[in-house]
């Protein structure tokens, strides 16, 4: 069912070394990102015209490595620093001075400078003063009235004297030395993080305050002129905030000034300061939805939208591009081992299985970052001067998601309370599987009962286990068939459709075959084989359509101890269980309710149900892939 990647196949990277430290990793970050070709190619585009770009798509498919990367195009030598100096005519209001990359520097150190040697200067002019009053004092016999004039000449100087550290200009965007233009990441800040903020001063009067140039903070905005402003979940920026940054992008340039309206700061505000960055926004689909439309016009008309990738095609290129990524991620860590063959191949089958789809190679590299650092760590821990394929398959035991653990936990849970059988047979009851979060499967019982109605008008279909929207759906496309399925007349009854134990909701209609199984048993009074468990979504002609997380249903169904597994026939080439659960488990694919019968039901009765259910799919249609099933959970997607 799987093609076996092991240490002496070489077809699987599509090069030979012996471990990722002979592997050559790119200088620039444009040329490491792997998988997505489209999104590398309206990047650099998007660099050279210096257009915004909005990313779409699934975490940790490298949406904040494009907004590096592209910051890395940018052209160095157009950066800029940027200088607030005290306004004479309006203290309020300081003014703005940008000067090349570097200078801003030279120009406070050389103000500094000035200011010290005036300093120097009028003190030194000060103690000649108050030592000849002092001295003239003493012969005159008036010597406590000579030291009362120097401490009194003293004071007043100090009040009235001009301090020369108020004219010093502050440096508030600094560029010295760059190697490259600025990236901000600016994902999740408050609007005087973003937008820039003027401090607070308890000391507004009495020629103890601080000038309004010093207290004003220049925002991310303005930290990433001539550069890259990256902003995650930008649905997640207050309404305000985005109407801002809509302006900044508009005009080029913005105003710093305080925050906070009970701040002294609010009565700052200073002249336009230059913010021409790019901007990288990025979220999930539900960040266009949420996103104020007005910026998202504005990124929309004026540069790119992208949907990132989160799978590409198993092909030798491809792979071999993995295997660049395990260097890459052990380069980077520069504390773990480097990995060999065997490693390398572990973490190529992990991109297999994680993508859920047949061919295809998982592009949610962060969390294969993941496994491949702590598999890097269980070998430093071990002293080994190699990551070896052990160690992966170790590292994959250990760095469980939330969600696994829960699983598991469910799992041991619904054992010791035999929520669900193994072994036997019974009545309208099922084993189902399901999906927790994106990486986790669980054994979901389902339970019919067939009772006289409640209503006299006509019968219902009850379903109880806090189902959502798609489950509701699924249901009920399930009763719309079992008439025509069964040959009874179900609107003289009630039928019960319990999903136990489902705490905290369902979604999904890959429970479908399993619902169809449960009620055809009650209705018809036959036993089910409690040691098989089933997934698959179900048309309204008796075909079982393809479901996502077939692989990690079937680990968990052999985790509880289930021998037999029905999934739907084009989920085949999906299957990647680990080896230690090929032995346990009998996999079944299954193209239409009938075959779903023929393997779960027991007993000679099921014959006559079985020809009728035969002769309602003889006739075939495709129907697209429909979602899996889930159980919400605190730490999963909805």
């Amino acid at each position: 069912m799987e093609k076996e990647i092991s240490s002496s196949d070489e077809e699987f990277t599509g090069d030979n070394f012996e471990d990722t430290s002979s592997i050559k990793v790119p200088k620039l970050l444009i040329d490491q990102i792997i998988g997505q070709d489209h999104a590398v190619k309206v990047v650099k585009k998007a660099a050279s015209q210096r257009r915004h770009v909005m990313m779409i798509g699934t975490p940790g498919t490298g949406k904040s490595m494009l907004a590096k990367a592209m910051a890395e195009l940018l052209p160095k030598e157009e950066l800029q620093d940027i200088l607030a100096y005290p306004n004479p005519e309006d203290n309020n209001n300081p003014k703005i001075r940008t000067v090349p990359a570097g200078k801003g520097r030279e120009i406070v150190m050389a103000h500094k400078m000035e200011a010290r040697k005036k300093i120097q200067s009028r003190n030194m002019l000060m103690m000649f003063l108050i030592f000849g009053i002092v001295m003239y004092s003493f012969y005159v016999g008036q010597l406590l009235w000579g030291i009362i004039a120097a401490i009194m000449m003293l004071i007043l100087t100090r009040q009235f004297m001009p301090r020369e550290e108020a004219l010093i200009p502050k440096l508030l965007v600094n560029n010295f030395e760059k190697e490259h233009a600025p990236y901000i990441d600016a994902t999740g800040t408050h609007a005087g993080a973003l937008l820039g903020d003027v401090r607070h001063d308890p000391f507004q009067s009495g020629g103890l305050e601080t000038p309004a140039h010093e207290r004003v903070e220049s925002g991310d905005i303005h930290k990433a002129h001539k550069g890259v402003l990256f902003i995650d979940e930008i649905n997640t920026l207050r309404i305000e905030s985005q109407q801002s940054l809509l302006t900044a992008i508009q005009e080029k340039e913005f105003p710093i000034t305080g925050q906070s309206e009970r701040s002294s700061g609010a009565l700052v505000k200073t002249e336009p300061v230059p913010c021409d960055f790019i901007m990288v926004a990025a979220g999930n689909l539900d960040a266009m939805e949420k996103m104020h439309p007005a910026l998202r016009s504005r990124i929309k008309g004026y540069g790119y939208e992208i949907y990132m990738r989160d799978s590409m095609e198993d092909t030798p290129e491809n792979r071999k591009h993995l295997v660049r990524f395990v260097a890459q991620e052990v380069m980077r860590d520069g504390h773990i081992p480097d990995f060999d063959k065997s490693a390398v191949a572990e973490v190529i089958r992990e991109a297999r299985r994680r993508a859920g789809r047949k061919g295809h190679l998982t592009l949610k590299l962060r969390d294969l970052g993941g496994l491949v650092r702590v598999a890097g760590d269980i070998a430093h821990a071990e002293g080994a001067k190699i990551t070896t394929g052990s160690h992966v398959l170790a590292a994959k035991k250990m760095a469980r998601s939330i969600e696994q653990q829960l699983a598991d936990n469910y799992l041991e849970r619904r054992k010791d309370y035999q929520l669900f059988s193994k072994t036997g047979t019974a009545v309208g009851k099922v084993n189902g599987l399901a999906v927790m979060g994106s990486d986790s499967g669980i054994v979901l019982p389902i339970m019919a009962e067939v009772t006289p109605p409640q209503s006299q008008s006509e019968g219902r279909v009850i379903a109880t286990g806090m189902l959502k929207d798609i489950a509701k759906e699924a249901v009920l496309n399930v009763s719309a068939v079992l008439k025509k399925i069964t040959g009874k007349d179900i609107i003289k009854q009630d039928i019960h459709i319990q999903f136990v134990g489902t705490y905290e909701g369902v979604e999904g209609d890959s429970a479908s075959i399993s619902i169809a199984t449960a009620v055809i048993s009650a209705l018809e009074n036959i036993p089910i084989d409690q040691s098989v468990a089933m997934t698959g979504s179900l048309s309204v002609r008796g075909d079982v359509l393809p479901v996502g997380g077939v692989t990690y249903k079937i680990e968990a169904a052999a985790q509880a101890g289930i021998k037999k597994i029905i999934i739907p026939k084009s989920n085949a080439d999906d299957v990647l269980i680990e080896d230690i659960y090929k032995d346990k488990v009998e996999i079944i694919p299954v193209t239409t309710i009938s075959e779903v019968i023929e393997h779960s039901l027991v007993g000679s009765k099921k014959d006559k149900i079985l020809k009728k259910l035969r002769d309602l799919t003889d006739m075939k249609f495709n129907v697209a892939v429909s979602e899996s099933d889930s159980i919400s959970s605190p730490t999963s997607s909805s």
